[in-house]
């Protein structure tokens, strides 16, 4: 894979945690209960894709620029995307996506749940 410190960077980002989804060969990052990416492995163990949430406006957008930016594997294909893990977007543009799903996520959970994970 190219992006060899996303996992690094993932859980450096604060009250992320992750996991190994076993039948689907993910490694999915989490912010409580709720998946904001995820690094998915082909048949051989390879990573193959990253998939995270955005906007549907900035998918679709995004998915017209760069050919290795694709419909989200096997979730809803207006707000997730998966990026080719051997493609060529750029480094930069991969951690802002990154960033976007987690705030994404994040701006869905409660108050509550908001202020536990971020240690306020």
């Amino acid at each position: 894979m190219r992006y060899q410190w996303i996992d690094e960077y993932l859980k450096s980002m604060n009250g992320v945690s992750s996991d190994f989804k076993e039948e689907w060969n993910w490694t999915r990052y989490l912010l409580g209960d709720k998946m904001f990416a995820a690094v998915c492995k082909n048949d051989q163990g390879i990573d193959s894709l990253i998939t995270l949430k955005l906007e549907p406006v900035e998918g679709q957008f995004l998915r017209q620029q760069y050919e290795d930016i694709i419909p989200g594997y096997y979730m809803n294909k207006v707000h997730w995307n998966s990026i080719k893990a051997d493609g060529n977007v750029p480094d930069d543009l991969l951690k802002d996506l990154l960033e976007k799903s987690y705030r994404l996520v994040l701006a869905g959970l409660t108050k509550k749940k908001q202020k536990e994970l971020l240690g306020e």
